[in-house]
This record gives structure tokens, C-alpha cells and sequence, in this order.
């Protein structure tokens, strides 16, 4: 199967349940954003920009088990920000599976194998010496770090233990150039594709998520599925980017580029996509068929944003993970209050200027699961897709260069620092400025709360 049999009889089980009840919405998917904070600066994000006022800021643990009850999706994606920053992930994690959730761990990849070796440190017997000795071998780990492992982790927490209702969702928009020009920050490929490793080695599900802006290359998306597909990860979802507002303000004035060199049109989206149906038949690929049809421009659906609603600190955002036109504080008011008729693209119509090119998996996924502008056979489509045989792993992608970037000099920023670093540079005082301005680079203000955060969680002996 394509995607796990407990987790798509729960999810089948969920839709057919609100079917039978005829209820007119209700939510597949929670977004559960405790924290906004991040150690990354993403140049097509919207969420540092948008929240740059509030990084500092967090949802209780109460708050984020007690939202996923509210809405009772099935599956839970926490998001953020960097969700391993939140100081009780653990507890979190722990939390929504006692309440039976399945659960995404979106994550940029850069504490992954601290958080794995943490659980290896409270789990710790002498019998995984040998797995520990093949973490060496494959350099994902150090000597100095199976040493602290031995000697255990006794603090009375939790662990993210491999679980077969958990995935780690790892950040990845291409191979190593464009994956660390996307994020701003050289050798973050590198970290994803080792946590990945580690993480695969100790039995931990692993999907990847892809999101697609006017410079990735399509020959290239194609490259990142077959090198994945080599590592045998679990699955991918991939989503074309959206405009945010707030991105494209900050792109204009910290990185001098034009939004519409970045952003795609929903042409450009068709365009992009036109492969994605071979793609879904070579990779295993996470959705509905019906979203793919969508995407490769073959026809067209209704958003459903409410089907995969966002829970922040701020509350219940509306109407979509997207958009901001309020917070409301239960899931059940934001679905009275808000005037869904007044949002998505209808008959290649806009009905709000801002959903005009939106072709984002989080609105319309949901649309083909539920059968939003239904065709004869979409269901037995969707049926047949991921209930059928899972495609195996593509062992020729070991010989896709996926590094391509920084390994040999051209990663992001690589010219800039070369300069800087120059005797010349430094007598002029140049290396400060720069390492100023890259210290500043997430365009947010005060950023003394967000060091703190990350400062508990850096390794002692980085």
C-alpha cells in the first residue's frame, strides 16, 4: 500500500463517519503551529514575516492536545516555525498519540539527529551497540556523541520513538543548490539528507515535503523523488509555493528580488506539474490522484481550506494557513463565522484577489478526498491509488548528483563570504558588517527570544 493500512482505514473511517452524518465540514488534517520561532529564514515563508511580532511567544501543551480534541482531525502536522524548538515536543508528541492522532513532524531537519539521539540516550542498553557502531560507520554520528548515549538520559521526558503512526516530514524544495539558496543557509541539505539517513537506519517513518517556486527546474524535482526514492523514504508531498504578502514585502526589500521571479502563476503551476501523474506512478507520492489531475491542469476543484485548519498562538486562523483575515478561539466558531462563499477560485474565477493563483495542497488536497466538483470514478480513483501496490524504491537515484551546491563552492552566499574573508575584507572591517547582517537576516526585530529558545536546545559540544 501506498500509505499504511491503519492510517488509511482511520482517515476512511473519519470522512465516512461526517458523510453518513451528512456534516457540511469538517477537518482532515490539523495544522498545530505551537511556536513561530525558527532557525531558518526561508525566503518563500510567510509565517517569520507575519508573526514577526509574536516568535517569542508559545501555545501551552494544554492548549495544543486540547485543539486537536476541538477539531478532531485525524491527523495532526506540527508545524510552525520549527517545531523540535517547541521545549515540550516530546510531551506533544506523547499527548496526541495517546489521543490516537497520526502525526507529522514538519521539520527543517537541522535537530532531527539530536532529537534521535536523545531517544537513543533514554532507551539505551547494551544490545543496540552494534547499530551504534554502524552510526559511526556511516558517520552520522560521532564517537564523542554514542559515548553521552551510553551513559543515558535520565530527565524524566518522553521520547519521539520510530512509530508507525509518525512521521518525521522533513523540509526539502530540491537538491543541495537550490534546497540552500531557498532556506539562506549553506549545508542545510546536507544535515536533511543525513537525519534522513539516521533516522531510516532506526526505523523512524520518513516523508519528505516539497514546495515548488519559479526557479526549481522541473528535471530537477524529478532528480530529488529518484535520490529519495534510492534512500527508500516512506513517501513525499509536494505543493506548489504561495504568495504570501508579507514574503513577497520582505523579498523586495532585504533580497532586492522581484516576487514574480519566485512565485508561480497558476499556469506556471500547471506547467510545473505536468508530470505529476507519472511522478505518483514512479514515487510514492502522498494525496489523491484527483489533486494531481489538478495540478497538471486537467481539471479543476473548489478550495476546502476548512478541511485542514490552522491552530496558532494566536488562535484558530482564517480562513486558510495562508490568509489572515482573523483568529477566532474555538474550531466550530471560525467555521460559523466565516464567510467561506467569499474565498477560492471558482469556474477560473477568483473570488478574493489573493486565492487567484493558489493551488496549495493544504485547499485543495482535501477537495479531492472529498469528493469537492466529483467526477464518475474519482472514487474508486482515489481507492485504487492508495490502496495499491507501493512503488519500490528507484536504486539508480544513488547516482542523481544531489550535491550540487555547496560541496563544490556555489552554495548560497558562497561568493559573498569568499569575499568578505579576503585579507583585504577584513581590514576594512567587512567580515563584521557581513556577519551583522546575516545575524539580522530574518527581517524580525528584536531577536534576543528566539537565540534564547535555541540556545536550550543547541548540542553542548557545538
Amino acid at each position: 500500500m501506498r500509505f499504511p493500512l491503519a492510517l488509511t482505514t482511520k482517515i476512511a473511517k473519519h470522512i465516512v463517519k461526517h458523510k453518513i452524518r451528512r456534516t457540511p465540514k469538517f477537518a482532515l488534517v490539523l495544522q498545530l503551529e505551537p511556536l513561530h520561532t525558527c532557525n531558518l529564514t526561508c525566503t518563500g515563508c510567510g509565517r517569520i514575516r507575519e508573526y514577526s511580532t509574536s516568535l517569542k511567544d508559545m501555545m501551552d501543551l494544554e492548549d495544543c492536545l486540547a485543539s486537536a480534541i476541538d477539531c478532531d482531525a485525524p491527523m495532526v502536522s506540527i508545524c510552525g516555525g520549527e517545531p523540535l524548538i517547541y521545549p515540550k515536543i516530546e510531551e506533544l508528541v506523547a499527548g496526541l498519540r495517546q489521543q490516537g492522532r497520526i502525526i507529522y513532524i514538519c521539520t527543517n531537519g537541522m535537530f532531527m539527529r539530536k532529537k534521535m539521539r536523545e531517544y537513543l540516550a533514554r532507551t539505551y542498553t547494551p544490545t543496540i551497540d552494534p547499530l551504534l557502531a554502524k552510526l559511526v560507520d556511516e558517520k552520522l554520528v560521532t564517537q564523542k556523541e554514542v559515548e553521552e548515549i551510553r551513559k543515558g538520559k535520565n530527565d524524566g521526558k518522553p521520547s519521539i520513538a520510530p512509530n508507525k503512526w509518525m512521521y518525521w516530514n522533513v523540509h526539502v524544495d530540491g537538491l543541495e543548490y537550490t534546497h540552500d539558496l531557498i532556506v539562506e543557509r549553506e549545508g542545510v541539505f546536507k544535515e536533511c539528507v543525513e537525519a534522513i539517513k539516521m533516522a531510516k537506519l532506526l526505523g523512524y517513518q520518513v516523508a519528505t515535503n516539497t514546495t515548488v517556486y519559479k526557479e526549481t527546474e522541473v528535471k530537477e524535482l524529478e532528480e530529488m523523488f529518484e535520490f529519495f526514492s534510492s534512500m527508500e523514504v516512506d513517501g513525499h508531498t509536494i505543493s506548489p509555493g504561495y504568495d504570501y504578502d508579507a514574503a513577497k514585502k520582505d523579498m523586495v526589500k532585504r533580497l532586492g528580488r522581484q516576487p514574480e521571479d519566485f512565485f508561480l502563476t497558476r499556469a506556471m503551476t500547471r506547467a510545473k506539474f505536468a508530470k505529476i501523474q507519472e511522478w505518483g506512478q514512479r514515487f510514492t507520492i502522498f494525496g489523491t490522484p484527483v489533486y494531481q489531475e489538478f495540478l497538471a491542469g486537467k481539471r479543476e476543484l473548489t478550495c476546502t481550506a476548512w478541511a485542514i485548519p490552522t491552530r496558532n498562538v494566536r488562535g484558530w486562523k482564517a480562513p486558510c494557513y495562508l490568509m489572515t483575515d482573523g483568529h477566532y478561539p474555538t474550531y466550530s466558531e471560525m467555521l460559523e463565522k466565516v464567510d467561506w462563499s467569499k474565498y477560492g477560485v471558482v469556474d477560473g474565477v477568483a473570488r478574493d484577489s489573493r486565492c487567484e493563483n493558489c493551488m496549495v495542497h493544504c485547499g485543495y488536497d482535501p477537495s479531492g478526498a472529498l469528493g469537492t466538483n466529483a467526477k464518475p470514478g474519482d472514487t474508486w480513483k482515489n481507492i485504487a491509488y492508495n490502496f495499491g501496490a507501493k512503488p519500490k524504491p528507484y536504486l539508480a537515484g544513488r547516482n542523481v548528483n544531489a550535491f550540487n551546491g555547496v560541496s563544490i563552492g556555489k552554495g548560497h552566499l558562497a561568493e559573498a563570504k569568499a569575499a568578505i574573508n579576503s585579507p583585504r575584507a577584513a581590514a576594512n572591517g567587512a567580515q563584521a558588517a557581513f556577519l551583522k547582517k546575516e545575524e539580522s537576516s530574518c527581517s524580525s526585530g528584536d531577536t534576543t527570544q528566539r537565540d534564547e529558545l535555541l540556545s536550550k536546545i543547541k548540542p553542548k559540544d557545538s
